[in-house]
């Protein structure tokens, strides 16, 4: 598995997961319930995962749907 991407953005994993489920690249969100550890104040930041194969074509999908994925 690799990091395709790194967030604080609470709105962004759902996207991007929609979006990579929408062309059949499976994925894997990482560091979801970390907001119990860090008070539910959204400092600590969620991972979206995909497979080595498949990350080429998840981050062209990204540059296509304008999502900064890059940070």
């Amino acid at each position: 598995m690799k990091e395709l991407l790194r967030t604080t953005n609470p709105i962004l994993i759902p996207f991007v997961t929609a979006l990579l489920e929408g062309e059949d690249i499976p994925c894997f969100p990482m560091d979801v319930h970390m907001s119990t550890l860090e008070g539910s104040i959204g400092i600590l930041p969620r991972r979206l995962m995909v497979r080595d194969k498949d990350l080429f074509r998840a981050r062209a999908i990204l540059r296509d749907n304008d999502v900064d994925w890059e940070g």
